[in-house]
């Protein structure tokens, strides 16, 4: 009984830790959110028990496991200004395949807690296993019981309207990190496809042109810093001549490059996307005929210097109508002491060749990687500022000189250039501020002189650009 009062207490204080909300402020959760969390818990506690017989190892591996999940959580809202979602869930994988863009955000002390906590669970099994059938037998009951009534439980309280759209700030306050986590992802597994759409109706000049480059943490130095002296002259002067320009209101801080990418490419705003819209990528081969290069038919090209089963890009960009994938067998690799990245101007390089062997109507959708985080300190940087602004200038001498050579090649062409979320800096950024990055839309006639258009400036969400394109490009 002892065991049973621990496990129930214990998962409620650790749980009420996580953020938004206090050890203290039990009166947050409500009582389904407190009943789904002891039932996880109790489905753990089943699992430890049928495998090693010890309630009492079964218990601090189910508390463990809750401990986990808060200390992570919190981490990831400290970084990235959101709680841990089921989507993120959906990533382990590539956390061991691409472990760089995942434990490169925790500091060295959480990194080595992480490891430590997981050889003491490890340990912990070793030490207090005990071989009584009948304790496995009750552990194994005790597990399917749990899950049967978790199953049972999260379809009554969504069906009762528990979580009814997605608000993750507030979920997360009122029922707790766990729970929100397997109530998201139960809506999540109901959504379904959206009906098919059709091409538009395009009439682009036989070598017309349309470059689109989604820039890594891309944003303008002057509004993360408020120093004016830190202006950017290529976005500058991207902005004195384009078509178009603003800001990208961008959802994500300091990560989620798929929520910017998809919004762009697919045109599905967050609010059709409901539960999809924390990772849309994950159903994103359901929702094919919405891409760009479906839409338009022209040929289409996609340029992303890194493993394209990241993300499953070499699964959905096919899907969605690129004809060709190019990726790093066309890039060499970084030069020594250059950076862990393909360089923005490697990639510049490789879309003016591309472009410049275009023979019809071609689309190049071009995704950068040099400027990702972390930023590190060097013996030439003062801090991890500074870092960020040496990298974040390549691209924007990426922009400049895609604008020039793109100009040189005397064809009709459109530039749309955007930053795909804020960096994350601690010390620097933070996620409760402004989240947007710059865009512009630039147009070359076949001369290669600038069609200004009205030069004006219109803030977009990401879907709001993908439908601007294809307002410049056709008809829906």
């Amino acid at each position: 009984m002892h065991v049973v009062f621990a496990l129930v207490i214990g998962s409620v204080i650790l749980d009420a830790m996580a953020h938004p909300g206090s050890a203290l402020a039990f009166h947050r959760r409500s009582l389904a959110g407190t009943w789904l969390l002891v039932l996880v818990a109790s489905a753990n506690f089943g699992l430890g028990l049928a495998v090693t017989g010890n309630m009492a190892a079964s218990c601090a591996f189910s508390l463990a496991l809750v401990a986990l999940f808060t200390f992570v959580s919190n981490a990831k809202r400290a970084l990235l200004g959101e709680a841990l979602l089921f989507s993120d869930l959906a990533l382990l994988g590539a956390v061991f395949r691409h472990p760089q863009f995942y434990l490169s955000a925790l500091s060295t002390l959480q990194k080595f807690a992480m490891v430590m906590a997981s050889v003491a669970i490890f340990a912990l099994f070793y030490v207090l296993y005990r071989p009584d059938r009948f304790a496995h037998a009750c552990g194994l009951a005790v597990l399917l019981i749990s899950l049967i009534l978790l199953k049972i439980s999260l379809v009554v309280l969504c069906r009762h309207g528990m979580a009814a759209a997605p608000d993750h700030h507030a979920d997360v306050a009122r029922f707790g990190v766990l729970p929100t986590i397997l109530l998201y992802w139960n809506k999540w597994s109901q959504t379904t496809d959206p009906v098919l759409v059709g091409p538009i109706a395009t009439q682009p000049a036989p070598n017309e042109l349309a470059i689109i480059i989604q820039c890594e943490s891309f944003a303008d130095p002057v509004e993360l810093f408020g120093d004016s002296g830190l202006a950017m002259p290529g976005l500058a002067a991207a902005r004195a001549h384009a078509w178009q320009w603003g800001n990208l209101l961008v959802s994500g801080f300091g990560a989620y490059t798929m929520r910017t990418e998809y919004g762009v490419l697919f045109g599905r705003s967050e609010e059709e996307l409901a539960f999809r819209r924390y990772d849309p990528l994950l159903t994103a081969l359901g929702e094919a005929s919405y891409a760009l290069p479906a839409r338009l038919g022209w040929q289409s090209l996609f340029v992303h210097p890194y493993d394209m089963r990241f993300y499953n890009r070499a699964k959905i960009m096919p899907a969605a109508g690129f004809a060709e994938l190019i990726g790093t067998d066309r890039f060499d690799p970084a030069p020594s002491g250059s950076g862990q990245y393909v360089s923005d101007a490697a990639i510049a390089e490789v879309v003016i060749d591309l472009a410049q062997t275009a023979e019809r109507p071609t689309l190049i959708y071009a995704v950068t990687i040099e400027n990702h985080g972390p930023w590190k300190a060097s013996a030439t940087d003062e801090d991890l500022s500074q870092s960020y602004l040496r990298l974040v200038r390549m691209g924007d001498a990426m922009l400049a000189s895609l604008a020039r050579d793109l100009a040189a090649l005397n064809r009709p062409t459109t530039l749309v250039f955007f930053g795909d979320h804020r960096p994350s800096i601690p010390g620097h950024t933070a996620p409760d501020g402004p989240r947007h990055t710059p865009y512009v839309i630039m147009r070359f006639d076949a001369a290669g002189q600038p069609l200004p258009g009205k030069n004006r400036q219109v803030d977009l969400t990401p879907a709001q650009l993908h439908h601007a394109l294809l307002g410049l490009w056709g008809s829906p």
